[in-house]
């Protein structure tokens, strides 16, 4: 692994806690713009590495992050993808895996890196994380191949608390820590120590066609998630979205729900009218195995969608993605059931 000193990095600052400062007036976090991140971080300037920034003005609190931004997001990468060799968006935590995730879809053939990092602690705490977070997240957008034009990381990543993951693998699972992320289903990509460890094998090949941006995300899906008691009232109402196009649907353990004939003939009802719904396990680790056992038989007779291994946050976007293809219904299943970014692990049927 080699860092040029000539790499050029787009930073992307979207807002987030990374980018909050305690307002002695208000006595509330506030955000800041991203001179004053810089005035926090003179280390940016020793590494190197000529950096180039896109504010979104005003910062963006993560919990406002909406589809339409991933698609400025996109736009703001397919724009600018010749001039740069990486791409670093500093964001918020509590919705950065559903970013990633869906930039992951979004960015086909992608083959520089696109690392999505932030902090816990606004960057002017005496202990903030952001500092660690941010300088790595850059040296990692910059690494090549034995000092080769080819990207070390040609996916999108979530870097966090000195460990690199797969985008569309990542959650959130923690709010307190700095270790806020976790990859239940995927090993890490890389870690961060004395020196950066990467895991070349866990990552996607670089691809050899051109990036394709995808910029239709159909977003009149809904999510149903199961427990015991769920009342017949609640999923129909749930399931009665006028013109709804899919639904993720969380269920138990290996992927099984409950049997009563009025909660399978909802679902029926629902896919008979041409939605489609994708079934993923509420457990953070393991794999939807649908028909494993008599609980699920029957969602593989009315036409669920295995989720395999997919996290709630790719497997949201993931359909907003494929839905937004114009593809037939059985293409579209077997898209959602294809691993399109590394998003899942298929079953082995041996």
């Amino acid at each position: 692994m080699a860092t040029s000193k000539m790499s050029k990095i787009l930073i992307i600052y979207t807002g987030g806690t990374v980018g909050m400062i305690y307002d002695d007036k208000t006595k509330a976090l506030r955000p800041i713009g991203f001179n004053e991140i810089r005035n926090n971080l003179p280390e940016l300037y020793r590494m190197g590495i000529d950096f180039y920034v896109y504010t979104f003005n005003p910062p963006i609190d993560s919990s406002d992050m909406q589809p339409e931004i991933w698609v400025e997001l996109a736009s703001i990468i397919e724009d600018r993808y010749d001039r740069y060799d990486g791409f670093v968006i500093l964001h918020g935590s509590d919705t950065m895996a559903f970013t990633a995730s869906a930039l992951s879809f979004m960015l086909e053939n992608l083959s520089k890196p696109v690392i999505l990092t932030g902090s816990q602690l606004p960057i002017g705490k005496i202990r903030t994380d952001a500092k660690e977070n941010i300088i790595t997240a850059m040296e990692i957008a910059c690494s090549r191949h034995n000092g080769s034009n080819v990207s070390m990381v040609p996916e999108v990543c979530i870097y966090f608390d000195f460990s690199l993951f797969r985008g569309n693998r990542a959650k959130k699972y923690n709010a307190e820590k700095f270790e806020a992320f976790y990859s239940m289903n995927y090993n890490r990509l890389a870690e961060a120590g004395i020196d950066i460890k990467f895991r070349p094998q866990f990552m996607l090949p670089t691809p050899t066609k051109p990036l394709k941006v995808h910029k239709d995300l159909e977003t009149n899906i809904t999510v149903l998630k199961l427990y015991p008691g769920i009342t017949r009232s609640a999923v129909e109402a749930i399931l009665s979205v006028p013109g709804l196009k899919g639904v993720v649907m969380e269920t138990f353990g290996s992927g099984n729900t409950n049997t009563q004939p009025w909660f399978i003939e909802s679902l029926k009802k629902v896919i008979d009218k041409g939605a489609i719904v994708i079934n993923i396990t509420q457990c953070d680790g393991g794999s939807v195995e649908l028909g494993k056992y008599e609980t699920s038989q029957h969602l593989v007779e009315i036409g669920v969608v295995s989720g395999h291994d997919m996290t709630f946050e790719a497997a949201i976007t993931k359909m907003m993605f494929v839905l937004g293809q114009g593809l037939s219904v059985e293409e579209t299943k077997k898209q959602l059931e294809t691993s399109l970014r590394g998003e899942l692990t298929p079953i082995q049927v041996y």
